[in-house]
C-alpha cells in the first residue's frame, strides 16, 4: 500500500514545520539562557561587594530616577531572592530545551524516515 504523493507532501511539510519551530524555539531558549547567566553572575558578584563592606556602611537602591538609602540586610535578603528566581526560571527553560531538543530530534529522524520510504 502506498501513500498519495499530496499526502505524503502534507506530512512532510507538517514534520518539517515542526522541526522548524523547535529549532527556533531552542535558539531563543539558549538566548534566554545565557541572559540569565549573565543576570546570577551579576547577583553573584553584587552579593559578595555587599558581603564585603562593613555593616554601618551607608548602601542605597535605584527605584525609578531616585535612589533610597537601604539597610544591607535588606539589600542581601533581596539579592538572595532574586538569585533563588533566577535558579527556578533557569530549571524552567532547561526543562524546555530538553523538550524540544527532543521534538527536533524526532522531527528529524520522522522526516530521515519519510525520505527513506519515499524513496
Amino acid at each position: 500500500m502506498s501513500i498519495p504523493n499530496e499526502a505524503l507532501q502534507q506530512v512532510l511539510q507538517e514534520i518539517n514545520q515542526k522541526k522548524v519551530f523547535a529549532e527556533q524555539q531552542l535558539l531563543i531558549i539558549r538566548q534566554q539562557k545565557a541572559a540569565r547567566t549573565r543576570e546570577d553572575r551579576m547577583l553573584q558578584l553584587t552579593s559578595s561587594e555587599v558581603s564585603s563592606l562593613p555593616a554601618d556602611t551607608k548602601v542605597y537602591e535605584g527605584v525609578g530616577k531616585m535612589f533610597v538609602g537601604t539597610p544591607i540586610p535588606d539589600v542581601q535578603k533581596r539579592l538572595k531572592d532574586e538569585s533563588e528566581a533566577l535558579t527556578k526560571e533557569m530549571s524552567n527553560l532547561n526543562k524546555k530545551e530538553d523538550f524540544m531538543e527532543k521534538t527536533y530530534a524526532n522531527s528529524r529522524d520522522a522526516l530521515e524516515q519519510m525520505l527513506k520510504g519515499s524513496s
